[in-house]
């Protein structure tokens, strides 16, 4: 395993991270807690991964509970990053799929949230602080980041950021988080086959100065990236998968055949995708999607796999430019997307 530091911090992380979001929500199939604690703890133990993210949210606190039973007595070995924002204490059982439920961002809901999780944690401070899914309206406000700043004094929390989603999409949300919050975190999706809007997001940074680092989740694109689906698979109904229009699967079959060039008998096309974002210098970890032993081993060596040759990633931009070969498609994204929307929303002060 290799290691990036936070700018400005002294937040150090593994190059690629676990996210619990597997574990805990059953969005990838349904994972007993032993078994969780035991892929967590292997995590570690045999691939030095340092990096865990939850969520409050993720199994309404099962996460944050799973990250204080697999680390109890070895806190001070790890990373935790979480995020906070939705109101699942008074509407639990309002969740469907990958829909939002009602989120509070007032600072007494905000610092009651925080407590929470510290004590699901067993912890007394937070690595990595985000807010989850936030919109333009978290991102300008003073209030809320002043009240980050507050938990910084208080010593509860070592840095913060803004975690971009539940949809890939969320443009001038990330491209403020840097430009005008300066935020030490930022966590979005990002990935060989979806691109846009990760790459104006880090553009925008770099042309900031910012001392913004990144997390980057989906990066194998829902698991197309692992190059194992064809177009039988089938999900089932529980997995979130299975809601996908079946183009997206004929489609994206037929792109990862344009992609086997990266494959080699040191290096799978799963962890070439994940090679493909640690090029980039701003990319502090990567969080795929595990959910078996199998796929730990996997991801948990790919920092150790042969990097991306500058001839390989001048072929992955060729590719790119004619969407892999498909033509044209819809895509659906959420956020902040447009200049005309930008305009409507941003503060007077943000040019």
């Amino acid at each position: 395993m290799k290691y990036r530091t936070y700018p400005k911090t002294d937040v150090t992380v593994s190059e690629v991270g676990f996210g619990l979001w597997t574990t805990a929500t059953g969005w990838w199939g349904e994972i007993t807690d032993e078994a969780a604690v035991a892929m967590l703890r292997e995590a570690y133990d045999a691939y030095g991964i340092t990096l865990f993210d939850a969520a409050d949210t993720y199994g309404n606190g099962r996460s944050e509970e799973q990250l204080a039973a697999a680390f109890d007595g070895r806190r001070d070995k790890v990373v935790y990053s979480t995020k906070f924002g939705y109101d699942f204490y008074n509407h639990a059982g309002e969740r469907k799929g990958q829909n939002e439920i009602a989120a509070d961002f007032s600072p007494a809901f905000v610092r009651y949230a925080l407590e929470q999780s510290l004590k699901r944690l067993r912890t007394d401070y937070i690595d990595i602080y985000s807010i989850h899914n936030a919109h333009l309206e978290q991102v300008h406000s003073d209030e809320l980041f002043g009240l980050l700043d507050e938990f910084k004094r208080e010593g509860k929390i070592l840095s913060s950021g803004v975690a971009l989603g539940p949809a890939i999409g969320w443009l001038y949300e990330g491209i403020d988080a840097a430009r005008t919050r300066n935020v030490t975190n930022i966590q979005m999706i990002w990935n060989l086959l979806e691109p846009f809007p990760g790459n104006e997001m880090i553009a925008a940074a770099n042309a900031a100065g910012a001392d913004t680092g990144y997390q980057i989740r989906v990066p194998h694109s829902s698991g197309m990236l692992e190059g194992k689906y064809t177009k039988d698979t089938v999900f089932p109904p529980t997995d979130h998968r299975s809601h996908r229009p079946r183009q997206w699967l004929l489609n994206g079959v037929k792109k990862i055949e344009t992609l086997r060039f990266l494959e080699s008998p040191q290096r799978t096309l799963g962890q070439a995708a994940i090679q493909w974002l640690l090029s980039e210098p701003r990319t502090m970890t990567v969080l795929p999607n595990i959910y078996d032993r199998e796929q730990l081993r996997e991801f948990g060596t790919a920092a150790e796999s042969p990097p991306l040759t500058n001839d390989e990633r001048a072929r992955i931009e060729e590719l790119t430019q004619t969407n892999f070969g498909i033509g044209p498609e819809q895509n659906r994204y959420k956020g902040t997307m447009t200049a005309d929307e930008y305009a409507a929303a941003a503060p007077a002060t943000v040019a």
